[in-house]
């Protein structure tokens, strides 16, 4: 666990000067109004100190880890770090240990854990046409992570267990441990994997396609990359790659729906915007498979 981190690590490195002059300095922040979240963080996750966030994600990763392995290939592995702690600087939480990873996967799906991990698989990052589209993806994963979906989640399904399991996490990071030091329970571990084949609750996914339009559009985004991601997967319905996002996401075409009623034309003086493009450089098969 300790050399994925390391290589995670040091595909990050250099990301503030890749970022290039990237800071969209007119972005209407009333926008964040418009389609603010609207609810209170979960009591589950304010009973969760920060480090225990993460070394709880630390544990989530090395579960998806096990199923797949992330993509040879460290020009992809750079990049998706670049845009991604990129778009983690213009959100509430920029200190985040955040870690972005393609999985070598062909299932089209995203996943985020605790503590800022996010991944896309391959076979998503193959149905995206532009750096647009997966900094919408990117941004619907991270609200995620700043909303604590996952752990208000966790917290649901393992009642006082879970917390149980959390307060021994504290204990061993006061003795100097943390997760490196001590595995995660098998009850913490199976509550993960629950979350990760069950998914989450349908108001959290709507509330990070929300987040996640705000946090690609304050970037310097077209805000309809998402939008334009989800009409892709709409198309891909009865597909065998998209069997497990279809299972635990609402229906895209509803996703759309709602987002259309939300943005309405709010968002049209932003629409065409973009950074630097380099996803057709480096995904040169993007949006062809």
């Amino acid at each position: 666990m300790k050399r994925i981190y390391r290589q995670l690590t040091a595909l990050a490195l250099g990301t503030m000067l890749a970022s290039q002059a990237w800071a969209f300095g007119g972005f209407n922040l009333d926008l964040n109004k418009i389609i603010s979240a609207g609810k209170n963080l979960s009591e589950a996750s304010k009973e969760i100190s920060e480090p225990e966030e993460i070394s709880i994600g630390e544990g989530m990763a090395s579960v998806l880890l096990g199923a797949a392995p992330l993509l040879k290939n460290d020009a992809i592995q750079t990049y998706i770090n670049q845009v991604g702690r990129y778009l983690s600087l213009q959100t509430e939480r920029p200190d985040l240990p955040w870690h972005f990873g393609v999985l070598d996967s062909v299932s089209v799906n995203a996943f985020a854990t605790p503590g800022g991990h996010i991944f896309v698989t391959s076979g998503l990052l193959k149905k995206m046409h532009s750096e647009a589209e997966l900094a919408g993806v990117l941004s619907h994963e991270i609200a995620h992570v700043l909303r604590k979906h996952h752990l208000a989640a966790m917290k649901k399904a393992g009642g006082m267990g879970f917390l149980t399991d959390v307060a021994s996490i504290a204990v061993d990071q006061k003795g100097g441990g943390g997760y490196a030091g001590k595995e995660l329970s098998k009850n913490l571990i199976s509550g993960m994997k629950e979350i990760l084949v069950r998914g989450l609750d349908k108001d959290d996914e709507y509330e990070a396609d929300r987040m996640g339009i705000v946090i690609a559009t304050r970037s310097g985004y077209d805000p309809y990359g998402l939008p334009a991601v989800l009409q892709t997967l709409d198309g891909l319905s009865g597909t065998s790659d998209v069997s497990l996002l279809f299972s635990t996401h609402p229906a895209p075409a509803s996703r759309l729906d709602t987002l259309s009623g939300l943005m309405q034309s709010k968002f049209d003086h932003y629409q065409g915007q973009s950074v630097s493009d380099r996803f057709r450089r480096l995904v040169p098969n993007g949006g062809n498979n």
